[in-house]
């Protein structure tokens, strides 16, 4: 696999316009750990990085100005993908939070068992059991 090895090569970063409140939500209630988070004298989350399982995203706060911020301006939400080893007790832990459920743990015909969420900014989160076998 590319990259350095122990850290994954792909990261997908969103923006928001509450970016504590995101970092929030993925910690309590989506299981992701914080591995960093820098804010800016104004208070606004410059840069996160959140881990689950051996994936990360990073994250940040609208209208803080550079080439990024302006690129996605206007962006819509994204989807990302996550792989989890328990969806059930994943997706309770969703719903006892309150996290908006798109669906709820459905077994799918090619093996996996997912379930789909809305997060307070509009972004979807689909966690599963999927793994995409990726040789190096």
């Amino acid at each position: 696999m590319a990259g350095t090895a122990g850290r994954p090569s792909v990261y997908p970063t969103l923006l928001y316009a509450d970016a504590k409140a995101a970092v929030k939500q993925l910690t309590e209630a989506l299981g992701f750990t914080e591995l960093a988070v820098y804010e800016g004298e104004d208070g606004l989350v410059q840069h996160a990085e959140l881990v689950q399982g051996n994936g990360a995203v990073m994250l940040g706060s609208k209208g803080r100005g550079g080439r990024f911020d302006e690129a996605m301006r206007g962006a819509g939400p994204v989807g990302v993908y996550v792989v989890v080893d328990d969806v059930d007790g994943h997706y309770q832990r969703a719903v006892d939070h309150g996290v908006e459920i798109l669906m709820p743990p459905t077994d799918q015909d090619y093996g996996s068992r997912d379930y789909m969420a809305r997060d307070a900014e509009g972004n979807i989160w689909s966690f599963g059991t999927y793994a995409p076998r990726i040789e190096g």
